[in-house]
């Protein structure tokens, strides 16, 4: 039997409650290389504090965050961000889609999981273009499973957390 993750929207309460685990996600993520505009050395400090500033974001509902649990814990989060141009209200970002390693690869499906969530609640704030932006081959192959278009790549856009510059491939998907 496959077991699921539970996803929800956390509030900027709900984000408060969690921040410690969120910091584990998030540093266990950079750690493993992943390209999410953070270089080492990072610690579960410095992750604590990148949520700490998005949590006024989501309280003035510029940006909505999702936590993904499996067995009670914490073990991935994907973000929407809402705070668009007025002539952008259409769109959204998706950013930070973060799966612990410890959960990725046991037949899950957390980050397919989460891309799921966020789409059905983009749509539910009238979004029907969604973008976002990755560094990683293992999410590029996520993204296209989802049904998502590669527009391309920019070489030389970001930095792997440890030194060097990465390419970044922009996707879009129309809800």
């Amino acid at each position: 039997m496959s077991r699921q993750a539970d996803i929800a929207i956390l509030d900027a309460e709900g984000t408060r409650a969690v921040i410690d685990e969120l910091a584990d996600v998030l540093t266990d993520c950079a750690a493993g290389g992943a390209s999410v505009n953070f270089m080492h050395p990072f610690s579960h400090a410095d992750a604590k504090k990148y949520f700490e500033k998005v949590i006024p974001d989501i309280a003035r509902g510029e940006t909505i965050l999702l936590g993904a649990r499996l067995d009670g814990r914490l073990v991935g989060t994907v973000q929407l961000g809402l705070d668009t141009p007025p002539n952008q209200r259409h769109r959204a970002d998706v950013k930070k889609l973060l799966v612990h390693r410890s959960a990725r690869g046991r037949g899950i499906g957390i980050g397919v999981a989460l891309m799921q969530h966020v789409e059905a609640v983009a749509k539910t704030h009238g979004r029907t273009l969604l973008t976002l932006d990755t560094a990683s081959a293992e999410a590029e192959r996520l993204y296209r499973r989802a049904g998502w278009p590669r527009l391309g790549a920019i070489p030389d856009y970001a930095m792997w957390p440890g030194g060097g510059f990465c390419d970044t491939v922009i996707f879009w998907k129309k809800l």
